[in-house]
């Protein structure tokens, strides 16, 4: 038997970080909402993975580095997976997260907090539609959905999530002047992400702000152009 699925990315609409644990992971209070960029997965009788890249984002990890393998592990299932990628890897946009999250609801698993041993934005991703989101990832609340059109600009940058978070360790740990607190890490880490939050503000006349560990930057409204994705919002499944 063979199933399609689609995996939404989420954008994180704001992020602060409240504390750190003994462990170095990181506490947070963040929002987050799904949108209507998906990854499609196709499951079928058989055991493997074949990833069709975005064509633009970091490398897509395989084998039992790739979530979708983490996730049929966690779950105790065997499928051979094809996950069509149109959310870019390693650009804030969680679509890891989201392709695992899918594979989770395929076997009918719904433990938000079970699923974060796969990953912080594995939880949110399994509830979908908007949430607060706090602990280390674990914790999501459901809240109303918000009908909302959202304009996206990937730039052709990546930004390794933890390297981010370290980055603001190291930086003091900063706050962000418009709701997220990685944003001067990640653009200390990578300056010329400066360039394409400041293009996209000129070509909107909106302040743009970073989506989840960047690179994805992003504006309220429809604004399409070269280079620019306009999404909706969606609610939970």
């Amino acid at each position: 038997m063979t199933v399609e699925v689609l995996a939404p990315a989420k954008v994180t609409l704001s992020l602060r970080i409240t504390g750190v644990r003994d462990d170095g992971y990181h506490l947070i209070d963040a929002e987050m909402t799904t949108v209507d960029l998906c990854d499609h997965l196709t499951l079928s009788d058989g055991d493997g993975l074949e990833v069709i890249e975005a064509g633009c984002g970091l490398p897509v990890p395989d084998g039992d580095q790739n979530l979708v393998s983490r996730a049929l592990a966690l779950v105790r299932r065997q499928a051979m997976v094809r996950i069509v990628k149109a959310i870019p890897a390693g650009v804030g946009l969680g679509g890891g997260s989201a392709d695992a999250a899918a594979v989770l609801r395929w076997a009918a698993y719904g433990d938000p907090r079970g699923a974060a041993i796969l990953g912080a934005d594995v939880p949110f991703c399994l509830v979908g539609g908007r949430a607060r989101v706090s602990g280390t990832g674990e914790v999501v609340e459901q809240r109303p959905f918000e009908e909302r059109t959202i304009t996206l600009l990937v730039p052709p940058l990546s930004c390794p999530t933890g390297e981010v978070y370290r980055r603001w360790d190291e930086m003091g740990g900063p706050s962000g002047e418009t709701g997220n607190d990685l944003e001067p890490a990640a653009i200390d880490l990578v300056p010329e992400l400066a360039r394409w939050r400041d293009a996209l503000g000129e070509a909107t006349g909106e302040c743009p702000r970073m989506a989840g560990s960047g690179s994805t930057w992003f504006v309220d409204g429809a604004f399409p152009g070269k280079g620019r994705r306009v999404v909706k919002t969606l609610p939970a499944s």
